[in-house]
């Protein structure tokens, strides 16, 4: 079972101090019960391998989800006490006592039962509540805590936005940093360690074109590391074996810390919002940052080489964008005024069309 070397640390303390603690009571209880040292080791290490095998089971609850956990709890409670107020058991136990004493039973033993039936029904309305509390409020979202308590909003939200986890492709796409250091999204950036150890794997036994991919990858999580103005954390979660995918894995990740999701994979993008999770795709931010250009429009371009027809020349547009001028073969190598006529979408990308601009 692979884990983080500081909560095996912590495993192993509390394993230390729990055996100590059985050797201490055993210690202590010499000339009254006589427990024996080997029998407050064995139950030092039996409590100790319960609440360790606990911990285990909560390996993907997080500080956040029990808070918000606690917080249902509260809001459970609370409203089991209100009821206690209300003294339901007051009729259950006049019911009862009626029947008890009907039945021959003497005050004493009535006495014995209705408390016990009172303590059951207080136990048991204050568990339930609080249990239905406890899940009610992980299932819930942010915006239900903001209609619970109004006007009221995280304080994460307020200063640095609502954190982002990437995928691989985002983090070998490179382009995040940039992103982050325009100013236009804020938020600290979690990469899920699955994500890092698929990286991993691939800058050291991927295939030939994915090797440096997955180092530059590595290297862009490196100065994002360094880089002062960026915060950036390893989610300490790994692959699932009841996940079907990576991408069901990102997807189960992103909700968990109520984050959104960067990526470029398009399939990915698509089945994260059917099931509610936000995608910041970074294809779709460079197309809307693409600048569009009209018919009629005119453009300054420089012309670089010939196009498919004799007469063409070609040149690119700043975004990339291929501008194709017809009868304009003799100005190859100068920078001339363009106007748009046409454009053309292709599968490669869009194709403009235009004359030379014939000046009045």
């Amino acid at each position: 079972m692979a884990s983080h070397p500081s909560v095996n640390v912590a495993r192993l303390t509390y394993l230390l101090v729990c055996e100590a603690a059985g050797v201490a009571i055993a210690l202590s209880t010499r000339g009254t019960l006589d427990i024996s040292i080997v029998t407050g080791l064995l139950c030092g290490l039996a409590v100790a391998g319960f609440f360790i095998w606990i911990e285990v089971l909560m390996k993907g609850f997080t500080l956040r989800g029990f808070s918000t956990a606690s917080f249902g709890l509260g809001v459970g409670l609370f409203c089991a006490w209100l009821l206690t107020r209300v003294e339901i058991s007051n009729l259950l136990e006049l019911a009862f006592r009626d029947r008890l004493q009907n039945e021959g039973a003497s005050s004493i033993e009535v006495d014995v039962l209705v408390n016990a039936l009172r303590l059951a029904i207080d136990v048991t309305l204050f568990a339930s509540l609080g249990f239905l509390g406890s899940v009610l409020a992980l299932r819930s979202n942010r915006d239900d805590f903001a209609f619970i308590i109004p006007y009221v909003r995280f304080r994460q939200d307020a200063s640095s936005g609502q954190p982002i986890v990437l995928d691989a492709e985002a983090v070998m796409d490179g382009r995040v940093l940039a992103i982050f250091r325009s100013g236009f999204l804020h938020g600290r950036l979690i990469v899920p360690r699955f994500v890092l150890n698929t990286l991993q794997k691939m800058a050291t036994d991927g295939a030939v074109g994915d090797k440096p991919r997955a180092q530059r990858g590595l290297n862009s999580l490196d100065q994002m590391q360094s880089a002062a103005d960026v915060q950036i954390s390893i989610h300490d979660s790994s692959a699932s074996l009841e996940a079907d995918s990576m991408n069901t894995q990102l997807i189960e990740t992103t909700r968990l810390l109520g984050a959104r999701l960067m990526t470029l994979d398009e399939n990915l993008s698509k089945i994260a919002k059917l099931q509610g999770v936000d995608v910041l795709n970074i294809h779709d931010l460079a197309d809307a940052l693409r600048p569009s250009v009209a018919v009629g429009e005119r453009a300054r371009i420089s012309l670089v080489r010939t196009g498919k027809e004799d007469h063409q020349a070609v040149g690119y547009m700043p975004d990339g964008t291929m501008l194709v001028v017809n009868h304009a073969i003799a100005k190859i190598g100068s920078t001339v005024d363009v106007t748009v006529v046409s454009s053309l979408q292709t599968a490669s990308g869009m194709m403009i069309f235009g004359e030379l601009y014939q000046g009045k």
